[in-house]
């Protein structure tokens, strides 16, 4: 199958510290776009989205999640280096196991196939003024 010609399955989850939500920065190529995106990645056949956000927090950052809850889910189209997509998203809030993540502005991680991650802290004021758009369309709302 051809990217664009499936709908995937997702789970991400945002952490929150006070004001502020850790999420990763994201950057379009083709049309020098920035956005941020919550963590998490797709769900295996088989496995629940609660235990697929997990684990992808796991192999990003090796981070431990505690009191994932469900926000709600997203159908969400959109276009990336010029192919679209369309997928289901699974959008939970949590809270990290690991206190020091509290007290970094970043963090980096490398996933299993290699890609560089890069996660920081923004401001719920800042993701709202909307000059850095949130991925998935719809996060933001359910936040509020």
């Amino acid at each position: 199958m051809t990217q664009g010609s499936e709908v995937r399955a997702k789970a991400v989850a945002v952490v929150r510290s006070g004001d502020r939500v850790l999420v990763e920065r994201g950057y379009g190529r083709l049309d020098d776009s920035h956005f941020y995106r919550a963590i998490g990645g797709h769900i295996d056949f088989g496995e629940r989205a609660a235990h697929a956000v997990a684990r992808e927090w796991s192999e990003e950052y090796g981070l431990t999640l505690e009191e994932v809850r469900l926000l709600g889910v997203l159908e969400n189209f959109f276009t990336y280096e010029g192919s679209p997509g369309h997928e289901i998203v699974f959008a939970f809030e949590a809270r990290v196991v690991e206190p020091e993540v509290y007290r970094q502005e970043e963090l980096e991680g490398i996933d299993p196939h290699g890609r560089r991650h890069e996660a920081v802290w923004v401001s719920m004021e800042e993701l709202a003024t909307g000059d850095i758009p949130l991925a998935p369309a719809g996060l933001l709302a359910l936040l509020r």
